[in-house]
C-alpha cells in the first residue's frame, strides 16, 4: 500500500502547518506555495488529500470566471487526481464565498481559521483515505 499524499498548498503566512500531523499518520507531506506549482504537481504525483486556504475573487483576475483563487486548481484536480479529497481552510469575513465554491466542487471540509491541531485531526479521522 502506498503512503498517503497530502497537498499544503500555503499561500499565506496564516496558513497552520500541520506537518508533524501529517508526519503521524505516516503521509507523505507536499509543501507548494503557489496555485501554479500545485497544478503542474499533480501530474507528477497526484493527491489523496489537499489541504488549502480560499480566497474570494473580490475584483481581481478571478472575478467574473473564477470565484476564487482555488477554481483552476480544483478543475486540474478533477482530471489528475479525482480520487482526491479537499478541505480548505477560510477566513471568517469570507466564509460565505465557499459555498459557491462547493457548489461546483466536492470539498470535504470547510474550516474556519484559526484551525488548529486538533481540529484538523478530528477532520482527518473522519476522512477515509
Amino acid at each position: 500500500m502506498s503512503k498517503t499524499v497530502v497537498y499544503s498548498i500555503v499561500e499565506s503566512p496564516g496558513h497552520p502547518d500541520f506537518s508533524s500531523l501529517y508526519r503521524e499518520l505516516g503521509w507523505e507531506q507536499v509543501c507548494l506555495n503557489s496555485m501554479r506549482k500545485a497544478i503542474s504537481q499533480l501530474r507528477k504525483q497526484p493527491p489523496d488529500l489537499v489541504v488549502a486556504e480560499f480566497f474570494y475573487g473580490y475584483g481581481n483576475n478571478y472575478a467574473g470566471i473564477n470565484i476564487s483563487n482555488l477554481d483552476v486548481f480544483l478543475h486540474s484536480l478533477l482530471k489528475y487526481a479525482p480520487q482526491a479529497r479537499v478541505i480548505v481552510m477560510v477566513e471568517k469575513a469570507e466564509r460565505q464565498y465557499v459555498d459557491k465554491l462547493a457548489a461546483l466542487f466536492q470539498l470535504e471540509a470547510i474550516l474556519v481559521q484559526p484551525v488548529g491541531e486538533a481540529q484538523m485531526r478530528e477532520v482527518l479521522d473522519q476522512l477515509v483515505i
